[in-house]
């Protein structure tokens, strides 16, 4: 024996679509990589574009008894502060052209193609970064310490300006540096992981 019963549908309830949810596809957090690497281009971008200006504007000029016998200390006196504003110019430049390849990768985390033409491209340009702030680097430590076997004395008692605006530019390409440093093993491992 068993019952059933009718229960007669209302005109008044109106029927609405059932959502069918399918299995997500693994590797959602590949998004927020994406949007942390979009994050961190923009820092980059900070780093190495305020390294390159501020190292550009290092001038200071000390006067010598009279006016027209002055020491003058400026970044294009060193052919190795040249070579830092260009670099950093560069790598600036370099990730601002990145940036559409960052949303793409935001758009589509998943799509392996702009990830690895950013982390070999990255790579090339964490290279150019870090051998000019090494070498602008050395110059500086230089300039503060001097070197008694070269006979390098420390200009940086005289020219105390000249040494703190180059000092941090060189702090600011270490830390752009760094930002690329962790793009790269963001990426890899948003490619290596699926």
């Amino acid at each position: 024996m068993s019952t059933t019963i009718d229960v007669p549908e209302s005109s008044k309830v109106t029927k609405g679509k059932a959502v069918i949810v399918g299995p997500q596809r693994p590797g959602g957090w590949k998004k927020g990589v994406a949007i942390m690497d979009f994050i961190l281009r923009l820092g980059a971008i900070a780093a190495a574009l305020g390294a390159a200006a501020t190292m550009g504007t290092s001038d200071q000029n000390l006067p010598f008894f009279t006016q027209f016998f002055q020491f003058e200390a400026s970044y294009d006196s060193f052919t190795t502060f040249q070579f830092f504003v260009i670099t950093m110019a560069i790598v600036g430049g370099y990730l601002v052209l990145s940036l559409p390849f960052s949303v793409i990768a935001i758009i589509r985390p998943h799509a392996v193609g702009p990830r690895l033409f950013l982390i070999i491209l990255d790579t090339v340009f964490l290279t150019l970064a870090t051998a000019s702030g090494a070498s602008a680097a050395a110059v500086v430590y230089l300039a503060h310490n001097g070197n008694q076997d070269s006979n390098w004395l420390a200009i940086c008692n005289q020219f105390g300006d000249f040494c703190a605006q180059t000092s941090a530019a060189v702090v600011s390409s270490l830390s752009a540096v760094v930002i690329f440093v962790l793009l790269i093993v963001m990426s890899a491992l948003a490619i290596g992981k699926p």
